[in-house]
């Protein structure tokens, strides 16, 4: 029997809402047979955005909580060597290229009369302005980005993505989706080591988890991890993308809606049991 890894990978770039009480409590759960691991790791990787008062509020949260992990956790901000490592693996065998492009010049270059572009995960897909420089080009102001139709045509295997949860089945990697709809994601941003895209690819392989659990606002990426993995010659893994907690308009929560955070419920009184009422069946 196959020994399940799971992890909650929070940002510390505010408070802990209900939706991330969810997702943890899932995840521990999805790992609650003997043998099995629920791993906390913090994603700090834009290091501009975090925190250490918002990183001790997580473990605080947490525990609060009733839930458990081993120590140390792994922090992202602790293995830029790790990502620059995969990312020179992906240019050594020519797949990455330097991009000079503001986000503005990407958004101009979609909303461009006649233009077609796709939008995928992250946005309007890159319209691949750059896409003729050399790696060697590459200056500090620059981002680097992953050559997608070049990544397609070096894929030695197009696997199918287990998923269960609330989107059950599989789905097949496909180029025309990659290329599409994903297009060239970035790598690294300009003065960071690495993008969410790809640090939680080699962290979850570095940390050898098993299922990916996170909410289905994220589903629309999964490709990409896939994508990254292969090229990486990194193992598969199964994902559950799990429903999302709302609040009475039926809004996604995001870490703003302090009314709904962790730590003002703790505040008001409520104990860990009203919160799991709260987000309902787990």
């Amino acid at each position: 029997m196959t020994l399940v890894r799971t992890r909650f990978a929070p940002s510390p770039t505010g408070p802990l809402h209900l939706g991330h009480a969810y997702s943890a409590l899932l995840n521990a759960k999805l790992a609650g047979l003997p043998g099995d691991t629920f791993l906390l790791r913090i994603d700090d990787i834009d290091q501009s955005r975090a925190r250490p008062e918002w990183e001790a509020q997580i473990y605080d949260d947490l525990a609060w909580l009733g839930l458990s992990w081993p120590t140390p956790v792994r922090r992202q901000s602790d293995h830029a060597d790790d990502y620059r490592a995969a990312i020179a693996r992906l240019s050594e065998a020519g797949l990455t290229f330097p991009c000079r492009c503001s986000r503005r010049d990407i958004r101009e270059a979609a909303s461009a009369p006649h233009d077609d572009s796709a939008h995928g995960p992250g946005g309007p897909v890159y319209p691949g302005t750059c896409r003729g420089r050399s790696i060697a080009e590459a200056g500090p102001d620059d981002a680097i980005r992953l050559d997608m139709g070049k990544a397609v045509a070096a894929m030695p295997s197009w696997p199918s993505i287990l998923e269960t949860g609330v989107e059950h089945g599989t789905h097949a990697l496909t180029a025309d989706n990659l290329i599409r709809y994903s297009g060239d994601i970035v790598l690294a941003p300009p003065g960071m080591a690495a993008s969410y895209y790809l640090s939680v690819v080699v962290d979850d392989e570095a940390q050898g988890i098993t299922h990916v659990v996170r909410g289905l606002d994220l589903a629309g990426s999964t490709d990409i991890y896939v994508c990254l993995s292969v090229l990486l010659g990194y193992r598969m893994r199964q994902f559950h993308h799990h429903r999302l907690i709302t609040d009475d308009r039926g809004t996604r929560l995001a870490k703003r809606d302090d009314a709904r955070s962790i730590a003002r419920y703790r505040a008001d009184g409520f104990r860990p049991r009203d919160i799991r009422a709260l987000i309902g069946p787990i």
